[in-house]
């Protein structure tokens, strides 16, 4: 036609394209309707019209369908946007070629007869009569885009070896058909509800493998997707024949299978054929594929597509030999690791949790090799062996994944992560040494990824679980929950890190866990439900989930209860928690029980020496001895004396020994030691004694490292005996161990010695440490607004 033709004849040619595409694409998903759909995408490719070369390679079958008025009009449109314009003389004569040959083959029927019998313009083929199979033929074609087209996965089928082939070649899938799974595609994790696969994502290289495939099925030849390991070279490899060669029949020999037989097998035969050979490199060799055996394969129009990886790739890339010259016929198209945004979007608009989680969490490796990898490092975690020969970092890693499901998400401090791995009760801990259990969980697995990315940082070591392996526990029914106990150490570390974790997700999935296990009748849950309540002001319910375990047996509960009854003035009520925590071994409430028995005790005592019972005067004035108030005992022991009470003649000795009244406490003493009172010989004993030196007591407090108070009281000898500068040095002793005497007595010794400014620095620092005297002191040698001059 070239420039001859007129507008009238351009529409006409229009408009019988149209039908003929329509009519196409309603046709049953085979042979027939890939011929029609092939012819179009490479007749608008050749116009340079990629878009709708994709638009028609990604539409859906209409099988059985009467096209619409507006589908027909699309198409209709697409047409007539490709055709008549100056700069593309032959897309006329291309379209009427398309249009004959589609007409004379995949779609004559009887009704059309009365299609119009058009001139072939020279140097276009033919496709031969039908005869069943595939019939498009790709050798008079260039193609300037991508091609797209639906990619349908469904059974598995075996391939039997080529010796075996029958005529019909029906035992090898079609290539929409293939199942990734039994041809090279690893599993990832199986998720209920969900097909065993992610559906797949588009790499940016797609692009670039379909129209490979496209020449390749056009001119023959071999393509390699290649790349890395585990990066989905079989997953794109696959997806792109199901796109570009849904009906070619699939050969997936096994490895090192003889090739050489498989074109006499294929020659002659009406289906295409493609060679699926995952993994090249073991498909080379004698009887593997070579440059011959690749052009018998291409003389009958088979297409071979093989994975590789890179360095295979690069072994046999620079030799000389056979499988050199055969990788130099190949057209290449490499898969990075890495997957760029749009294709981490994409993964994540599928909706599948897997890709979502892949596509946030798995950083340079890619998604591919994070879902490849991913179960098989939590298998090698998992696995029996492992876990006996490196119990400790078994534990680690568990450790890991607990507190990253509490919510503590990132690197973990190493002693957060070694106190709860040990808190697993593991036999075998000690076969394995922290620094051999650090080395084994972080150690770099299968080139890309870690178990435990373990590092330094500004707070030390650190650890980083593999985030596959947290959601992998989440949805695993066969992991239990996080203990409860974990949940404590995490909820501790949330709030000492605010800036770092989410504290109020921590605190929510605590208190969900805490309450599963004391409805479970868990008592230690229940008491940390109550601390965690207690923390949140949750004043009512805390001593709810106190008292209940108490009741359990909780001691610590007990006590803690006691504590809150007695701040509110229910001291009754407190004792008996307070004896239930005592009995278990709280050595505070003891101690706080014995202090509300005491207080008890004087309150009956008083009563009873107030109705005249000297008995009781005698225990009340003992009382008060042990409380310092001297005078009142002395009044008790007198009014047991008025009734003739010697039983307290002890209990006298002693306050007149404190008194400092040694002759009168001597003769209650020998009274108390001649009634048999064995306390009273030894005291009295005492007393005969010569009477103690400064030299004495300085000996008597030598000895601070088992006394750390005696650090001061040595100093205060010293003191004493003029030794000054020893005796600074026995006080910065005491304040170093906390003894905030030590801090006053040395400020009092520089300001006898009048260094004053040294001795507001030392009030201040007993001060500080609450010292009463260092207080006033201070508080006195503060000048006030109004001593102050202007």
């Amino acid at each position: 036609m070239g420039e001859c033709v007129d507008d009238g004849e351009l529409e006409r040619l229009v408009d019988e394209a149209a039908e003929v595409l329509v009519r196409g694409l309603g046709l049953a998903a085979g042979h027939e309707g890939a011929a029609v759909r092939v012819e179009f995408m490479l007749w608008f490719g050749r116009r340079g019209l990629d878009d709708y070369a994709q638009e028609i390679g990604a539409a859906g079958w209409d099988v059985g369908q009467t096209p619409s008025k507006e589908l027909t009009a699309l198409r209709r449109s697409q047409l007539r946007q490709a055709i008549g314009r100056p700069s593309d003389p032959e897309a006329a004569d291309e379209l009427r070629a398309v249009i004959d040959r589609l007409s004379q083959t995949v779609l004559r029927r009887p009704e059309d007869g009365d299609l119009p019998d058009i001139d072939r313009p020279t140097g276009l083929p033919l496709l031969p009569e039908p005869t069943g199979g595939d019939l498009v033929d790709f050798r008079s074609g260039t193609f300037n885009g991508p091609v797209v087209g639906v990619q349908h996965v469904s059974n598995t089928y075996g391939a039997p070896p080529p010796g075996d082939v029958q005529p019909g070649l029906l035992d090898w899938p079609l290539a929409k058909d293939v199942e990734p799974r039994t041809h090279g595609v690893r599993p990832t994790r199986r998720m209920k509800g969900l097909p065993a696969l992610p559906p797949y994502v588009g790499r940016d290289q797609d692009r670039m493998a379909n129209w490979a495939l496209v020449q390749a099925s056009s001119e023959g030849g071999l393509v390699v997707v290649l790349g890395p390991a585990y990066v989905g070279k079989s997953r794109t490899a696959l997806a792109a024949m199901a796109q570009v060669l849904p009906e070619y029949r699939v050969f997936a020999p096994a490895q090192h299978e003889d090739l050489r037989k498989l074109p006499a097998q294929l020659k002659g035969r009406t289906e295409r054929c493609a060679v699926w050979l995952d993994d090249l490199d073991v498909h080379l060799g004698n009887g593997g594929l070579e440059p011959r055996l690749l052009g018998q394969l291409t003389e009958v129009e088979a297409v071979v597509l093989a994975t590789m990886r890179e360095e295979a790739y690069a072994k046999y890339a620079r030799r000389t030999s056979a499988q050199g010259r055969l990788l130099g016929l190949a057209q290449l198209v490499e898969l990075p690791r890495a997957w760029g945004p749009a294709e981490r979007k994409c993964a994540e608009e599928t909706g599948d949790p897997r890709l979502i989680e892949a596509a946030r969490e798995s950083g340079t490796v890619g998604v591919a090799t994070y879902l490849a990898i991913g179960p098989r490092l939590w298998n090698d975690w998992q696995l029996a062996p492992n876990r006996e020969r490196h119990p400790r970092a078994h534990a680690l890693v568990r450790a890991a994944v607990d507190l990253a499901r509490c919510g503590l998400k990132g690197p973990l401090p190493q002693d957060l992560l070694v106190t709860v791995h040990e808190g697993y009760g593991i036999a075998g801990l000690e076969r394995e040494s922290l620094e051999d259990a650090w080395e084994w969980a972080g150690r770099k697995r299968y080139g890309v990824l870690h178990m435990l990315s373990c590092g330094e940082g500004e707070q030390g070591r650190f650890g980083d679980v593999l985030p596959y392996f947290v959601h992998t526990a989440e949805q695993d029914e066969g992991v239990p929950p996080v203990a409860g106990w974990v949940w404590g150490h995490a909820l501790e570390a949330a709030r000492v890190n605010p800036a770092a974790y989410d504290v109020e997700n921590v605190v929510a999935g605590a208190r969900a866990a805490y309450l599963r296990e004391a409805e479970a009748g868990d008592g230690r849950a229940m008491h940390a439900l109550g601390l965690l309540e207690e923390s949140l002001g949750e004043g009512e319910k805390a001593e709810s989930w106190f008292r209940r375990a108490a009741e359990a047996g909780r001691g610590e509960s007990a006590g803690h209860l006691g504590r809150l009854l007695v701040e509110r003035g229910e001291n009754r009520e407190a004792e008996r928690y307070l004896e239930l925590a005592a009995e278990a071994g709280e050595h505070k409430a003891a101690t706080l029980l014995g202090k509300l028995l005491r207080d008890r005790a004087a309150k009956w005592f008083r009563a009873a020496a107030e109705s005249g019972n000297p008995e009781a005067a005698h225990q009340l004035g003992d009382l008060l001895v042990s409380a310092g108030d001297l005078d009142e005992a002395d009044n008790c022991y007198l009014a047991a004396e008025r009734y003739g009470y010697a039983e307290g003649a002890r209990s006298a000795g002693m306050y007149y020994l404190l008194s400092n009244s040694r002759e009168t406490a001597h003769i209650w003493l020998t009274r108390a030691a001649e009634a048999g009172d064995v306390a009273a010989v030894e005291l009295l004993m005492g007393l005969e004694g010569k009477p103690e030196s400064l030299e004495d007591a300085g000996e008597y407090f030598s000895a601070p490292k088992s006394y750390p108070l005696d650090n001061t009281h040595h100093g205060v000898v010293l003191e004493k005996l003029g030794h000054l500068n020893e005796a600074r040095k026995d006080y910065e002793k005491g304040y170093e161990a906390g003894d905030s005497y030590a801090a006053y007595r040395l400020a009092a010794l520089l300001e006898k010695q009048g260094n004053v400014e040294e001795a507001k620095l030392w009030y201040r620092k007993a001060a500080d440490m609450g010292h009463p005297a260092a207080l006033k002191a201070l508080a006195e040698r503060t000048p006030t607004p109004d001593t102050v001059k202007e």
